[in-house]
């Protein structure tokens, strides 16, 4: 049975989404909240294991509550319900923890089917917004592909799951089933010890084996030990 915490500033969202959820089999409702600030308190003290979260509200937004409850001992996967579709916020979102980010007129199957898979640990985004994140993204000159511990197709993997691309697309680009990239993926969470996929999209951003071409300032965020060496010996 998943729990869900529903967070919505508007009272009548809140109310809808919190009746979806009671509506949905093997689903119950953790508890609300109004707020992100709320949210923080609610999420340590109910421990659901997702939450459906605004991602733009008055005070706190739910992208900044999304990296706060990461940073707490009970982490739960973190669904984001958005007005504006940007890649800007996807970015924000997926680096501040949170497991997708789908627009607010979802259809409710949908919705549904990303908290059920965002609990599984993958990572949601809409079809229009991970095309447009791998349009503006792209590997990045001056930084070395310094995952040794990794094969070249569990390399490619970490890249194409960075740029929001599912195992089904994957799967189809690398002519491969989705099963092999599963395994794939898998393997290098585990050589890398990541727990979710959306720790892998982070690492794969925080690195700089995939950054938005447009982002300026990327290269000081770059690790050291990641860059490549200009030194002469």
């Amino acid at each position: 049975m998943l729990r869900v915490l529903v967070v919505d500033d508007q009272p009548l969202v809140r109310v809808g989404l919190i009746a979806l959820v009671r509506n949905a089999p093997a689903m119950k409702v953790a508890g609300q909240a109004a707020s992100g600030e709320e949210c923080v308190q609610v999420s340590g003290t109910a421990e659901p294991d997702v939450i459906v979260m605004a991602a733009r509200m008055p005070g706190m937004g739910g992208i900044a509550a999304a990296e706060r409850v990461q940073a707490a001992d009970h982490r739960p996967a973190v669904l984001l319900l958005t007005e504006v579709d940007s890649c800007a916020d996807a970015q924000a979102a997926l680096l501040a923890g949170a497991s997708g980010l789908l627009p607010r007129d979802t259809p409710p199957e949908r919705l549904l089917a990303a908290v059920r898979a965002v609990a599984d640990g993958e990572v949601v985004l809409s079809p229009a917004l991970a095309r447009r994140l791998v349009e503006r993204a792209g590997p990045v000159a001056g930084v070395t592909p310094a995952f040794a511990c990794l094969t070249a197709r569990e390399h490619e993997v970490l890249r194409l799951t960075g740029q929001g691309l599912s195992n089904r697309v994957m799967a189809g680009r690398l002519g491969v089933s989705e099963a092999t990239v599963k395994t794939h993926l898998n393997r290098l969470m585990a050589k890398l010890e990541l727990s979710s996929r959306a720790e892998v999209v982070v690492l794969a951003y925080e690195s700089g084996l995939v950054v938005p071409a447009y982002r300026a300032g990327w290269s000081e965020r770059v690790p050291p030990k990641l860059r490549r060496s200009t030194a002469v010996g």
